[in-house]
């Protein structure tokens, strides 16, 4: 065990399983000695993260909807009750029916186009505005994008959208809370053998073909994203803000595909 993130404290929000994203960043916070929350939405979900949560010494889970304004009340007062403050939150929370991330992007619904958006960007605001009176000694918020933001990728649709607004939402919430010393930044990891990235139509052939062309020819794993997180949420990120850390073994320098696959 380190000590880069000894005697912090921080709620990490969106692990489903040991193979989230989210996941690989509390193992890696956990062993450079941070106390960690854990929020869940729902008695399904709870009973995957209790665990999880168990084996890096947590007791702390808070069940949170983030579409719901009184459950997200309640988990930052618990927050509060229990430490007093609140040093970071990562914030891997994101959805889209699942039926809608195949076919077209201009069949989008109008109800699943704001459903996407609520809960994939929305939700940011909704917890950097909790958090904030939580970290007075300053803080820091990463949160989860991907580069189907800026750059058309077969199927990723709405999500697209969705991060899009969520990277601007970033920038602006540095501008924010930068005075008082509170860092907003977002990781932009490449495609992830995930629950959330097997809702995306041809999930396989994207990973595989980032893999085979990457400049490292590989996709990231839970571990190097976690080591980012660590730094992203250290002393040593004090001067990052508003920032879209890319770590996909450089795929997304390419203009094209390497040359023995073209």
């Amino acid at each position: 065990m380190g000590d880069l993130l000894k005697g912090k404290r921080g709620l990490v929000m969106g692990v489903a399983n040991e193979r989230s994203i989210a996941w690989g960043i509390a193992k890696a916070a956990a062993a450079e000695g941070a106390e960690l929350a854990f929020s869940y939405q729902g008695e399904a979900f709870g009973k995957r993260v209790e665990p999880l949560a168990q084996s890096v010494g947590s007791d702390f889970l808070v069940d949170v909807d983030v579409t719901d304004d009184a459950s997200l009340d309640a988990a930052f007062a618990s927050i509060g009750e229990r430490w007093g403050k609140l040093d970071f939150v990562i914030h891997a929370v994101a959805f889209s029916n699942k039926n809608e991330l195949t076919g077209r992007f201009m069949n989008t619904s109008r109800a699943n186009f704001k459903h996407s958006l609520e809960i994939s960007c929305y939700s940011l605001i909704e917890v950097a505005r909790r958090a904030h009176p939580l970290m007075a000694e300053g803080g820091s918020i990463i949160t989860l994008t991907y580069g189907g933001s800026n750059r058309v990728t077969p199927f990723y649709n709405v999500m697209g959208v969705a991060k899009a607004a969520l990277e601007s939402s970033v920038r602006y919430l540095a501008n924010d809370l930068g005075p008082d010393g509170i860092r907003v930044n977002a990781i932009s990891p490449g495609p992830m053998k995930t629950l959330a990235g097997a809702a995306i139509g041809g999930a396989r052939k994207t990973f595989r073909h980032t893999e085979a062309n990457a400049p490292m020819r590989a996709n990231a794993t839970l571990e190097a994203i976690g080591g980012t997180a660590v730094w992203m949420l250290s002393d040593w990120g004090a001067c990052t803000t508003g920032e879209i850390v890319t770590v996909d073994g450089g795929y997304h320098v390419l203009g094209m595909p390497q040359s023995e696959n073209l």
